[in-house]
C-alpha cells in the first residue's frame, strides 16, 4: 500500500506541474490580453484618415488661433487612455485639445453597442461592451450594468480633472461655465468638458436613476443610441418607434433638473415627440444631414428647421456615414447645407471622435475645418459660431444655475 502510494505520488507530480505550466501559461495569456487587446482594437476602430490635407493659409491660422473650439460628441472614456498625456491613437486628449484650439469637449459615454452594428436595424439582445470592460479592468458591478458603466466613466473624468490640477475642468453649471470662460481668456490652455451619455439604456428603466447621473455630473442624454430603449426607438433598431410613457417621465425629469436633450440616433418619431415637448434647446450632438447625405443615420431638413425652433444647434461629425465623403470640404458643405436650412446660429462640431469611425481630423486638427469653411465663403464671425459659439449658447440656456 505504502510503496504503491509512492509510486502514484511519484507519477502524479509530473502531470501536476504540466497542469499548472498549463494553468500559469493561460493565465498569462489572460492578463497579456486583457493588457494588449483594448488598445489594439482602440487603434484600430478609431483612425485619422490620414490624407494630406493642404497648407494651412495665413488667413487661416489667425482665424483659428482666435477660436475656442466646442465639440459636441466624443467617446473617448470607453477606452482606457491618459487624457492628460498625448497619444499617437485616437483622436482626443488634452495635448491635442490645446493645440487645435478645443476648449470645451462633451465626453460622451457608450454603455452598450450591439453586435454587427449597421444603420439599418439592430436588436439589443448582444453587446460588446462587456467584453471590453472586462479586459480593461473595469470595477466587476460594471460587468453586468450599465448605469454602473455610466458612472466608472464619469468617475474617470472627475478623476482625471483632480490629476490635472486646473489643466481640465468638469462644467456642471452655468456657474462652471461662465467661471471656465472668464480663466480661458487669461489661459489658453485650460480647457474643459462636460458628461453626456450615449443612449437611455444605461437609466435601465429606473427613472431614479435620472438623478443618479445627473449627481455623477452627466448634463447631456442621448435618449437612444443603436438599438431601440424603454425611452423610446432608433434610427437603427427593429420598430423604430416614438417616445414611451417612461420616456416622456425622463424628459420631464430631464427638464426640471437642466439636462441637455440630445437626438442623434433617434428615430423620425421620437424626434417629433421630444420636439414637440422641449421647453429648451435641443441638440443632435453628432451626425449628418439627408441634403448632403441621405441615409438613415442623418437628419431631415423639417428636424433640422424644428430643432432651430427650438435654440438648439446640430453637430455635425467628421466620418464618412454622416458626410459620404472623407475630407473637410465634404464636412463644409454639410454645414453649408445646415447654415442654409437652421441659420449660422444653429449648427456646431459634432465631432464622434473615438467613436469607432475614421475621422478626418483629431482634435489636433481644427485648424483644416477652418480652412474648409473659409472655402466655403463662410466669414470669420459665421465661422467662431460654428465652431464654438453656439454650443457655448446652448450651454449657457440649458445648464442648472449653479453657486
Amino acid at each position: 500500500m505504502e510503496t504503491g502510494d509512492g509510486m502514484m505520488m511519484k507519477t502524479a507530480r509530473p502531470g501536476r506541474r504540466v497542469l499548472w505550466i498549463f494553468l500559469g501559461g493561460m493565465l498569462l495569456l489572460v492578463l497579456l490580453g486583457a493588457s494588449l487587446v483594448p488598445g489594439m482594437v482602440a487603434r484600430r476602430m478609431n483612425p485619422v484618415v490620414g490624407r494630406p490635407l493642404p497648407a494651412l493659409t495665413a488667413e487661416t491660422r489667425r482665424i483659428h488661433a482666435s477660436l475656442m473650439v466646442a465639440d459636441l460628441h466624443g467617446d473617448v472614456l470607453l477606452w482606457d487612455r491618459d487624457l492628460l498625456e498625448r497619444s499617437a491613437s485616437g483622436h482626443i486628449d488634452v495635448p491635442r485639445m490645446r493645440e487645435g484650439r478645443v476648449g470645451i469637449q462633451a465626453f460622451t459615454a457608450v454603455t452598450k453597442t450591439p453586435k454587427k452594428m449597421n444603420i439599418e436595424s439592430n436588436s439589443g439582445d448582444s453587446d460588446n461592451v462587456t467584453l471590453l470592460a472586462v479586459l480593461q479592468g473595469w470595477p466587476v458591478g460594471t460587468w453586468g450594468s450599465l448605469a454602473e458603466r455610466a458612472l466608472h466613466q464619469a468617475g474617470k473624468l472627475h478623476a482625471t480633472e483632480v490629476r490635472g490640477e486646473g489643466a481640465l475642468v468638469v462644467l456642471e453649471t452655468r456657474s462652471d461655465l461662465e467661471d471656465f470662460l472668464a480663466a480661458r481668456a487669461g489661459d489658453p490652455d485650460v480647457v474643459a468638458g462636460f458628461l453626456g451619455i450615449e443612449g437611455t439604456h444605461a437609466l435601465e428603466g429606473d427613472l431614479a436613476n435620472v438623478d443618479r447621473l445627473f449627481g455623477a455630473g452627466y448634463r447631456m442624454f442621448g435618449l437612444t443610441h443603436f438599438f431601440d430603449n424603454a425611452v423610446g426607438g432608433s434610427a437603427h433598431g427593429v420598430e423604430k418607434g416614438g417616445l414611451t410613457a417612461f420616456g416622456a417621465a425622463v424628459l420631464a425629469r430631464m427638464d426640471e433638473l437642466g439636462i441637455l436633450v440630445d437626438l442623434a440616433h433617434a428615430s423620425p418619431p421620437l424626434m417629433d415627440d421630444a420636439l414637440a415637448r422641449a421647453t429648451r434647446p435641443v441638440v443632435v450632438s453628432h451626425g449628418g444631414v439627408k441634403g448632403t447625405c441621405d441615409n438613415r443615420r442623418n437628419v431631415s431638413d423639417a428636424h433640422l428647421r424644428a430643432i432651430a425652433a427650438t435654440g438648439g444647434v446640430m453637430g455635425v461629425g467628421l466620418w464618412a456615414t454622416a458626410l459620404c465623403g472623407e475630407t473637410p470640404a465634404d464636412w463644409a458643405r454639410a454645414v453649408r447645407h445646415a447654415v442654409e436650412v437652421m441659420g449660422v446660429d444653429h449648427v456646431a462640431l459634432g465631432s464622434d471622435w473615438d467613436g469607432a469611425v475614421r475621422a478626418i481630423v483629431d482634435a489636433a486638427g481644427t485648424a483644416h475645418l477652418v480652412q474648409a469653411l473659409l472655402d466655403e465663403g463662410f466669414a470669420a464671425d459665421d465661422i467662431v459660431k460654428i465652431m464654438g459659439g453656439n454650443v457655448v449658447r446652448v450651454l449657457g440656456e440649458v445648464l442648472p444655475t449653479g453657486g
